[in-house]
């Protein structure tokens, strides 16, 4: 009797499919890569809305801005400078700027900015608008309205001149015109 040899068959693994679908991954993961590095250095854009819609309780009022920095205040339309020695004066632009907005409550509201490391100034001016708001509830009168916004040290506020701020805008600039203070430690 004879045996029949049978044939063993090997079966060969390909790799090449698997090591293609694995460089198409690598290219389009580096490619992924390279795009969201090149947003995050290019020059971006950001946009505080003020006034967005008409269902908010603001919506009929204009926004004055108050911006808060480590050196002190700067108020708009106008870009009046604040010291920090000057915020408690009872003369200073700082009160001045809020009995406007104290007179015009009904039309008028305001946005504080916050900077980096100006925690302390925030909260000295929000102490001053809110005291004025302890008066007016006193009085049974309507209150000041304020908005809270933290910005970044590197963007500059601009905000339309006429009466015309429907919304403040920020935008990073290369330099800084504030320099950053490293917190005590």
């Amino acid at each position: 009797m004879r045996r029949q040899r049978i044939a063993k068959q090997h079966t060969q693994v390909e790799l090449f499919p698997f090591l293609s679908i694995l460089a198409c991954t690598i290219g389009t993961l580096i490619l992924l890569i390279i795009v969201l590095t090149t947003q995050a250095l290019s020059k971006q854009e950001v946009i505080i809305v003020a006034k967005d819609g008409e269902n908010g309780s603001n919506a009929a009022k204009s926004p004055r801005y108050i911006e808060c920095r480590s050196t002190g205040l700067i108020l708009y339309p106008g870009e009046i400078s604040v010291p920090i020695p000057d915020i408690d004066e009872p003369n200073s632009a700082l009160r001045s700027f809020i009995e406007e907005v104290k007179a015009n409550r009904d039309s008028e509201y305001i946005i504080m900015t916050l900077r980096p490391n100006a925690i302390d100034v925030f909260n000295r001016v929000r102490q001053i608008i809110e005291q004025e708001n302890i008066e007016l509830k006193k009085a049974e009168l309507s209150l000041i309205d304020i908005g809270y916004e933290p910005i970044d040290a590197g963007w500059t506020l601009k905000v339309g001149e006429d009466g015309d701020e429907k919304s403040g805008e920020t935008t990073p600039k290369s330099t800084n015109q504030e320099p950053v203070e490293s917190a005590p430690n």
